[in-house]
Formats: C-alpha cells, sequence, structure tokens
C-alpha cells in the first residue's frame, strides 16, 4: 500500500493554489456614506388625488379641467357678453311663467308688469312671441292673399319677401326700440336695465298674434278695427309700466312717454298696411 508516501500539507502557501477559506465572521458592519441628493416637497397633485403624478405639458388636459360653477375662474367685463353663461339666467323661466306674463300683457291697464319682472327679466318669451309673429304673419299674409286671388279667379304668385320682411320688422323693432330707449333713460338719470326693456317690448307685441289670425276675416273695416285695438292695447302696456319710471327723468318725463305710445300705435298701422291689406 502506497499510504505512507502521502505528505501532509498545513497552511502552506502553494504556488497556483487557492487559498483556504477561513471561517466567517459572527457579524458585518456596513457603512454608508452621506449622499448628496437633495429631498423635495411633494408638490400639488393633479385633479383631486393629492399627490398623483402630473401628464406631460404636451397633455390633453381637456377632461381634467373644471366643468361650469366649479372653481373654474369666470370671464369679467366685456368678454361675459360673448358666452353662453352670461345669457343663460334669462332663458331660466318655466311656462307657468311665460303664460303669466302673456296674460299680464293682455291686460295693460294694470300696470305692474315692470315690478313682476324687476327680479326676473326674460328673454326666453319675447324671442319665441317674435318667432311666432314671424311666421304667423307671413302664413296669414299668404293664406289671405290666395284666397282673394282665387275668388276673383286671378292668378296667385308666393311672396316670398313677406318672410323676410317680417323677421326685419319683429326682430329690428324688439332690439332696436328698446335700445334707443335705454340710452334716452340713462342720458336723463333715469336709467332702466336693458334686458327688462327687451323683455317689456317682447311682452308687448303678443297681442298682435291673435290680431293677425283675425286679418282673415274679409271685411277692410274689421281689420282697421282689429288693428287698431292691438295697436292701443300694446301702446298703453308699454307706456303705463314705464310711466312710474320715467316719471324721475324730470319735467320731460311726458314727452318721453308720449313719443313710446305714438310708437307703439306707428307699428300697428305698419302692421295695418303692410300685413291686414290685402291687394288683389
Amino acid at each position: 500500500m502506497m499510504s505512507g508516501n502521502y505528505t501532509s500539507i498545513d497552511n502552506q502557501n502553494v504556488s497556483g493554489s487557492v487559498p483556504a477559506v477561513g471561517d466567517p465572521p459572527s457579524h458585518v458592519a456596513v457603512k454608508f456614506t452621506d449622499s448628496n441628493l437633495q429631498t423635495f416637497p411633494p408638490t400639488g397633485g393633479q385633479g383631486k388625488i393629492s399627490g398623483a403624478a402630473r401628464p406631460p405639458r404636451d397633455a390633453d388636459d381637456t377632461f381634467g379641467k373644471p366643468n361650469s360653477g366649479s372653481d373654474e375662474p369666470q370671464q369679467s367685463g366685456w368678454f361675459r357678453s360673448f358666452t353662453i353663461a352670461a345669457y343663460r339666467p334669462y332663458f331660466d323661466v318655466d311656462t307657468s311663467d311665460v303664460l303669466e306674463r302673456i296674460k299680464d300683457s293682455l291686460f295693460p291697464f294694470r300696470g305692474n308688469f315692470s315690478e313682476k319682472t324687476a327680479n326676473n327679466p326674460d328673454l326666453y318669451g319675447p324671442f319665441w312671441i317674435c318667432t311666432t309673429l314671424i311666421f304667423v304673419a307671413a302664413s296669414i299674409g299668404t293664406f289671405v292673399t290666395y284666397l282673394a286671388h282665387k275668388l276673383q279667379k286671378k292668378e296667385w304668385d308666393y311672396d316670398i319677401n313677406l318672410m323676410t320682411w317680417s323677421a326685419g320688422l319683429f326682430y329690428g323693432y324688439v332690439a332696436i326700440v328698446p335700445l334707443g330707449l335705454y340710452i334716452i333713460l340713462k342720458y336723463f338719470s333715469a336709467p332702466a336695465g336693458f334686458v327688462q326693456l327687451l323683455c317689456l317690448y317682447g311682452y308687448s307685441l303678443f297681442v298682435f298674434v291673435p290680431a293677425l289670425c283675425l286679418s282673415v276675416v274679409p271685411q277692410e273695416i274689421f281689420r282697421w278695427v282689429i288693428a287698431g285695438v292691438a295697436g292701443f292695447m300694446s301702446a298703453t302696456f308699454v307706456a303705463l309700466n314705464l310711466k312710474n319710471h320715467i316719471s324721475s327723468a324730470g319735467e320731460s318725463w311726458f314727452l318721453i312717454v308720449a313719443a313710446i305710445f305714438l310708437l307703439q300705435l306707428a307699428l300697428a298701422l305698419v302692421l295695418k298696411f303692410y300685413l291686414f291689406t290685402v291687394t288683389v
């Protein structure tokens, strides 16, 4: 046996050999050096959840913008006049409110329409009253002239200018006359709300809707009576509702009220000669 030829090597350094690994220490201490990183306070989060990550600056945040009525900054000055929100309160009325105001316009001698609408004048009723007048005037005028031509067995042609003329008359009257009156009252130190004047003049034209419907009766005297009564009611309605307010304008208040009354009668005369008169 060759066991006796082996040589034991104990803790000797031999060239090309791997040193033996000693026993591991009981614990190892790790030391970290202080870093130079700065800490920043957390920034305000996007939306309602704080601390959330922000999107890139070029991201579309359309759906993250607040709705109207929230913390979104509101437009002020003249810029607000070009927004829908500026006119929304004037169309926030119920059907019962519009019907009640229409009923008040048919009783002109009460003179309390301006007091009832002082806090909440609307443009919904005046807009649809003018629009209804345009279509009623065009349709009734066309129907009356059609019957007149057929009864006399004459050729009839549709007049498209009747629609455009009616639109210009009613929309223009309700917009221009209150604007002129607004400027005049402001000059005489008795300013009135422009929207309130639009509301008053808009409802004052409702009486012409049934008057135009009654103009189908082929009697010239009856048409004159209808146009006169409608014009008188409309003029009285406007004049009496503005009388108490304009009386603070000084000695010239009577002239202003008289001019308002006569101008409303002039509208009735224009309607009589153009819409209530049938020529064949």
